[in-house]
């Protein structure tokens, strides 16, 4: 029942044709996320990263509606010098719901503290109603500054990471500022980047699910998996990275295209140049998966409770791999 409120808030935030509705919609998808971050096993974590969610959620609403009311009173008072500075406010609570930097504070430790389903939600599905908010308020002086800070805390916030969940967080950063650079040049554009990414994050994600991997040093223990999936789980996060040949390089490509036809060199600079840090952050964890000794039992079997519904999530791991290849061939066909 909550994930149908939780789906049905952010077709309200989409469809409202007025700040107040969309404020609404916001609410309702904060107190219906509540419910579903304490679903399952219960623990003191678990506790604190739902009280965290809520209080920076409700703080970043209540400054949402202050500046909604200060906007209706700007335009009936006719006090135009205020502006400005009511979109950025506008705009930085928006930002703080969603978990840009440099208002990105609380997500690394709220997602440290849920599981791998929770955390899939807020990288991907929580996102949504923020940034189409984002889209109404388009600002190019002000997406700037979030899209640099997003892009460059995003790739040095994960080079010290142990834990996963916290380094699919400081990457969903940075991947939340490639997806503003497409926003600000094409609307599609930032929709096509947003899917590809929920695809590739869902794929590593129901792995690390799965298996129930959650931290760096379990990587050691992984004498359970075969190499094929090994090979599935760690070019996935290449994929996320993007490097090519991999499905996830597509949108990037596409937003490298679009900013050297808009000659903004400095920004595809900073762009490229980041996700190179997000890049080997990914190879050191499957440098260590493939090249590095570690204890395997011989006598182990293949068990069963580990490889269960593996078929889907393993047909969702070929496409993130091999996905550019066959769209590169599809395109040769046609």
């Amino acid at each position: 029942m909550f994930f149908i409120m939780l789906i049905c808030s952010s077709l309200i935030v989409i469809s409202s044709n007025s700040w107040l509705s969309a404020w609404m919609g916001l609410e309702i998808n904060l107190l219906s996320f509540i419910p579903l971050m304490n679903e399952g096993k219960k623990n003191l974590m678990t506790s604190e990263s739902s009280l965290k969610y809520f209080l920076i959620q409700a703080f970043a609403s209540s400054i949402l509606l202050f500046s909604i009311i200060l906007n209706m009173m700007i335009y009936n008072n006719n006090w135009m010098m205020l502006n400005n500075l009511n979109e950025l406010l506008m705009l930085s609570t928006l930002f703080l719901k969603s978990g840009a930097a440099p208002f990105h504070f609380w997500f690394p430790n709220v997602m440290e503290g849920m599981n791998w389903i929770n955390n899939l939600i807020l990288m991907t599905w929580q996102k949504i109603a923020p940034l189409i908010l984002i889209s109404y308020n388009w600002n190019y002086n002000f997406f700037m500054i979030f899209i640099i800070f997003s892009i460059i805390i995003g790739s040095l916030g994960g080079l010290n990471q142990t834990s996963l969940r916290k380094l699919m967080a400081f990457s969903s950063i940075n991947h939340l500022g490639w997806m503003l650079i497409a926003m600000m040049n094409n609307e599609l554009l930032w929709l096509f980047y947003f899917l590809l990414y929920t695809f590739l994050s869902s794929s590593i994600v129901l792995l690390f699910n799965n298996f129930k991997i959650f931290y760096f040093n379990q990587i050691f223990n992984f004498s359970f998996m075969n190499s094929i999936i090994k090979f599935f789980l760690f070019l996935n996060l290449l994929s996320l990275g993007g490097l090519p040949p991999f499905l996830g390089f597509l949108p990037k490509w596409l937003i490298i295209q679009n900013l050297i036809s808009m000659n903004h060199y400095f920004l595809l600079l900073i762009a490229t140049c980041f996700s190179l840090i997000t890049l080997f952050y990914y190879l050191r964890i499957s440098y260590s998966i493939f090249m590095l000794n570690y204890n395997k039992n011989s006598w182990m079997l293949l068990n069963n409770y580990f490889y269960k519904n593996m078929n889907f999530t393993l047909i969702f791991n070929f496409f993130s791999i091999f996905g550019l290849i066959l769209i590169s061939l599809i395109y040769l066909i046609m």
